[in-house]
């Protein structure tokens, strides 16, 4: 018989009922029926039950073993009572008779609970994460994050790409973040940078002629953490493709996105492909975003000539006074009661704003001081437009868009979940795509890339040449779901006459692109072909498919919000002479003085 076990804990079947038995692994639960002591004894497999009785000299050791004691059990696998079998468990009808046990690792006491859902700081859990990690949830996460990573990888392959590595100390690049930098000893004052991405690697290698790359990717950027963001570094589905349309694209990696995620979806329904579609201005115009939940059905319309000249004097003097206000309607369907409006107006006070403008509809006519004003031909008029029937409503925000479309994408999005019209449940995607190729800076005036500077301007050199470079679009394109941005992407420019033209027009010189971009500015001078790619979020895949809130939860050794590793404790100091082989010297800030008492 095997030193450690015959079986894992989660095979055990009624088959095996007559069978000698021996499992390994931690005790998971105990329960003392005086006589009897019953040990579920938990693997990375699954849990099986122990029961052993007073008779065994291995009582005493059992009983006095705190949980997550670490035991080896033999004995002989028994079917279960009729009465004591549990259908919850895929080993529940049977147990195994306990007639020896060694302990191979003792517990001490535990700072956080593994049989337990309760929750607990995050501090405490990352800084025990590998009893964290133990909890059925996210070690189910976890192994979530393997399946999803291997079945992307073979997905990939079927449809004809080749997996390559790409150097993890390189240079910096204009990805749009810091870099985390890593000091040269023999190069004294010369610094690597860890890869925001291998964007130009991965352009090179099409340059190279290899035609269809992938890998999954770590990046590393030093930013502050969010829910969807992970600090230091994160996984990408990095891939790129020679000879490629726009179109090209998105044929090619829509069938591995949803193909994964129906392999996971859990009964959850996935948006077939191919995956709708909306440029960057109608994203922004009917959601108020480019990353849109469109499980919520809402949309959003421009109404600024139904209140302009209206009575309603609130918006249509701001209209008057500035071509650029717009008044945008948030409809609000079943949500025709003075209780909902006013509801969301103390929403909207609490968000900073001045209030949100409702009409509500009732007995054929709308109702609210909105309505008052604007009158009923005018209300009939935005009814009929935005399709609005009794017991509806519909909300209004007025300004410049600029300065309210996040607002009103977040009152989009409460309104569809305060009145149950969100789709929970399911999966729903789309392409953002023609996203301005630049944007003004009001803040100094100038020109600016809005996206990516390595993309390919629509209409090319002629574009650039003869056109306002703020009405000109990119081959850019996003792709969204439930409203998380899972990747960026792009048809690139991989012409040398229209990338020093590009990167002109927001400011930099011939010299500079040269200097910044040299390698893979040269490598297009010999040769490259029209090629483009992207790179979906490994972790928020993952992230949306175990429907979990934080990205942490999906990460094995995740970084706390201040890109601590609690449990390795990094950062950390170094030592004088290894600073000294490196050749720095800190200029570290002051310490801050305690606060007077």
């Amino acid at each position: 018989m095997h030193t450690y076990r015959t079986h894992k804990c989660g095979e055990l079947r009624l088959e095996h009922a007559g069978q000698p038995a021996r499992l390994s692994g931690w005790m998971h639960r105990k329960r003392d029926h005086g006589h009897l002591l019953f040990v579920d004894l938990r693997d990375h497999y699954g849990i099986a039950q122990c029961v052993i009785d007073t008779s065994n000299a291995n009582f005493t050791v059992l009983e006095g073993a705190r949980l997550e004691t670490v035991v080896t059990c033999t004995g002989k696998v028994v079917r279960r009572s009729p009465d004591t079998i549990n259908e919850q468990l895929p080993t529940g009808q049977v147990e195994l008779q306990v007639e020896s046990c060694v302990v191979q690792s003792e517990a001490e006491l535990l700072p956080i609970q593994v049989n337990s859902d309760a929750e607990f700081p995050e501090e405490l859990r990352l800084r025990h994460r590998f009893l964290d990690l133990r909890r059925e949830r996210l070690h189910a996460n976890i192994v979530l994050r393997s399946q999803v990573i291997a079945s992307i990888r073979r997905r990939m392959i079927e449809q004809g790409f080749t997996e390559f590595q790409t150097p993890i100390l390189t240079s910096s690049s204009p990805e749009g973040a810091r870099d985390y930098l890593v000091p040269s000893r023999i190069h004294p004052g010369k610094f690597y940078a860890l890869p925001q991405a291998p964007q130009q690697f991965k352009q090179l290698l099409m340059v190279a002629g290899f035609d269809r790359y992938f890998q999954i990717a770590p990046c590393f950027r030093d930013e502050d953490a969010r829910a969807d963001r992970s600090p230091g570094e994160f996984y990408q589905l990095d891939f790129e493709m020679s000879f490629v349309t726009q179109d090209d694209v998105f044929a090619a990696i829509e069938p591995v996105l949803h193909g994964v995620f129906v392999e996971f979806r859990a009964g959850r329904a996935v948006s077939p492909a191919p995956f709708r579609r909306l440029p960057y201005a109608a994203a922004i115009a009917k959601y108020g975003s480019d990353k849109p939940d469109l499980r919520n059905p809402i949309e959003m319309a421009n109404v600024t000539e139904t209140f302009r000249g209206s009575g309603f004097k609130i918006f249509a003097g701001q209209i008057e006074q500035n071509p650029a206000v717009q008044v945008w309607a948030i409809p609000a369907p079943t949500g025709g009661n003075r209780a909902f409006c006013d509801r969301m107006n103390s929403w909207a006070q609490g968000e900073g704003q001045p209030g949100l403008g409702y009409i509500f509809f009732r007995e054929g006519e709308g109702a609210g001081p909105v309505a008052r004003n604007l009158g009923p031909e005018r209300t009939e008029q935005l009814r009929a437009a935005l399709g609005l029937k009794d017991g509806d409503a519909v909300f209004f925000v007025c300004g410049v868009p600029k300065a309210f479309t996040a607002f009103a994408s977040t009152a989009r999005l409460r309104i569809g979940r305060e009145l149950n019209l969100t789709k929970d449940g399911g999966f729903e995607f789309c392409w953002i795509t023609d996203f301005p190729m630049y944007e003004l800076n009001e803040d100094t005036g100038k020109i600016e890339f809005s996206h990516n500077p390595f993309s390919m301007p629509q209409g090319g050199i002629e574009a650039l040449t003869t056109r306002d470079p703020l009405t000109i679009l990119a081959y850019q394109y996003d792709i969204v779901c439930n409203g998380v941005e899972l990747s960026s992407g792009a048809i690139r420019n991989h012409r040398p006459d229209i990338m020093y033209k590009a990167f002109a027009i927001a400011g930099y010189s011939q010299e500079e692109v040269e200097s910044r971009f040299g390698g893979m500015l040269n490598a297009f001078k010999f040769g490259a072909p029209p090629h483009g790619g992207s790179a979906p979020g490994i972790d928020r895949i993952v992230m949306l498919l175990a429907d979990e809130p934080n990205i942490r939860e999906v990460v094995v050794f995740p970084m706390n919000q201040r890109a601590e590793d609690l449990l390795m404790q990094a950062p950390s100091t170094v030592e004088p002479g290894r600073l000294k082989e490196l050749h720095i010297r800190l200029d570290l800030p002051p310490a801050r003085k305690p606060p007077s008492t």
